[in-house]
């Protein structure tokens, strides 16, 4: 892996396993993570801490990095599968709550046993969701009736002027 700085010894194999092969597959691209950045919706900073196993990607970060990788559906669909291995393996963070211990597990921090980490729920611009029509909004309706309104006097002050 050349380069790279060597894995934490304490990480659980399939942690280990996927930063490994995510990290060989950011090389397949050739790009470096000043570009990969570039190419996809994540920072540099976030792929040194994605690739250095300091904190888990989102989802959408290991499927941007495939589609920049070029890679076929099976072996995408691998790298989903490694993902999700590697995100309930991966050693939480240790932190300090004014919250007793039994609150701060409801309120889904990323301390405590049988949590698992979020997937980020940003998605690249590229990857949302086509937005539906939205609802007129309250204001909009209630020009659209001011407007109504006044076409109908002017209408009623034309008649009366013909008449």
């Amino acid at each position: 892996m050349g380069a790279w700085q060597p894995l934490p010894d304490d990480l659980p194999p399939e942690v280990r396993h996927f930063v490994e092969q995510l990290r060989q597959l950011k090389d397949r691209t050739g790009l470096s993570l000043v570009a990969l950045g570039a190419r996809t919706a994540y920072s540099k900073s976030s792929w040194q801490r994605y690739l250095n196993a300091t904190q888990p990607p989102p989802r959408q970060a290991v499927v941007a990095l495939c589609r920049v990788a070029d890679v076929g559906k099976d072996e995408a669909e691998r790298f989903g599968a490694r993902w999700e291995l590697a995100v309930q393996a991966w050693p939480k963070p240790v932190t300090v709550s004014a919250r007793p211990e039994h609150e701060a597990g409801e309120a889904g921090g990323t301390g405590g046993d049988g949590e698992a980490y979020e997937d980020d729920p940003t998605l690249p611009w590229w990857d949302a969701p086509p937005k539906g029509p939205e609802p007129p909004s309250r204001r909009l309706l209630v020009v659209a009736g001011v407007l109504v309104a006044a076409l109908m006097l002017l209408m009623v002050i034309g008649m009366i002027a013909l008449g």
